[in-house]
């Protein structure tokens, strides 16, 4: 397969990466959420990998940036191709528990709650007013690729697809799926509400997560090109987009999402009638032990990784370029 599954004639030349930093309570579920050591230190990974994209290092702990078995996490992906790209990305704390380490525009929110038991996002509304204004003081830029972080934030998804009327399945950071424990909480998520809202920002204000919220505005409030960076997370961001009546953005992901056979994500693309571009970086013969577990549906995607590749490549780097950084930056660490 070609690098890029469709040709993209833009040359970005004042592109920039944001990533939005989040969490939701939903990460601390034992055995919901791939991310992090532990449920509880899935809480810290937004901090993390953000520190490792931006500075190069995690310094807040001693944690290498692997998970258990040696893959590397997306946050190694997208440092290696920014660095290479030479793009500072602009990092937004949309609700975390722990405060970010480097420097963050704050939306002064708390984190996402535990749409079981409570309005996961209360001030929803105001996170995608506060989104627009984001998106205009940007500008500048003419191509904005917005990733995410937010561990459990598959599950949001799931909800927010579900109740704007997708019948979609959503990808994991592990191997084997916990589709079964999201589809609980999807299940006793309508039993706490019993009526899903009509509007699409009052639905993420009940099941979602902030993240959300603020994609949301930054992408109403942006007038050039944007990408949402990610799978099935940002395919929900897409189907709030479109419940709201705006134009949905091209969304940009790995190879290893659309390849994921628990995840619908071909199908809910063309039920949302978005544009999606999946990246193939061949992590299969790159010569790395950790890398090559993309291939087998660890990881596949996060931290915006398929959308700061794409950018790499619209900046004419080459395959070869993109997949030698990768492997130097990741190499570097674990030796």
């Amino acid at each position: 397969m070609a690098f890029l599954s469709r040709q993209h004639n833009l040359q970005p030349k004042r592109p920039l990466f944001v990533g939005i930093l989040a969490n939701t309570m939903l990460s601390t579920v034992p055995g919901l959420s791939g991310a992090g050591p532990n449920p509880t230190g899935s809480l810290m990974v937004p901090v993390l990998d953000a520190e490792l994209i931006w500075q190069g290092k995690i310094t807040s702990t001693n944690a290498t940036p692997n998970t258990k078995t040696g893959c590397p996490t997306p946050a190694t992906i997208t440092r290696a191709v920014l660095d290479l790209a030479k793009i500072k990305p602009l990092f937004i704390n949309a609700g975390l528990v722990h405060q970010p380490t480097v420097p963050a525009l704050s939306m002064q929110v708390k984190a996402g709650g535990d749409p079981r038991k409570e309005k996961a996002v209360p001030e929803a509304i105001r996170l995608y007013e506060d989104g627009i204004r984001i998106g205009n003081l940007l500008s500048a830029h003419d191509v904005l690729i917005i990733g995410e972080c937010v561990p459990g934030g598959t599950t949001t998804a799931l909800c927010l697809l579900r109740a704007l009327g997708y019948d979609a399945k959503v990808s994991s950071a592990s191997v084997k799926n916990p589709d079964s424990l999201k589809e609980n909480v999807w299940k006793d998520v309508l039993t706490r509400i019993s009526t899903i809202p009509k509007n699409p920002l009052d639905i993420v204000c009940e099941m979602g997560d902030p993240m959300m919220a603020v994609a949301v505005g930054i992408v109403n409030g942006f007038p050039g090109n944007v990408f949402l960076a990610g799978g099935t997370q940002m395919l929900a961001v897409a189907g709030i987009i479109k419940a709201l009546g705006i134009d949905v953005p091209e969304v940009v992901t790995t190879v290893y999402v659309r390849d994921d056979p628990n995840a619908s994500c071909e199908k809910t693309a063309r039920d949302i009638g978005t544009s999606i571009t999946y990246v193939d970086p061949g992590f299969g013969e790159i010569g790395h032990s950790g890398l090559v577990r993309y291939c087998i549906g660890e990881v596949k995607e996060g931290m915006g990784c398929g959308g700061a590749m794409m950018l790499g490549y619209l900046m004419n780097h080459s395959e070869e370029e993109i997949r030698d950084a990768i492997l130097t930056f990741v190499s570097g660490y674990s030796s």
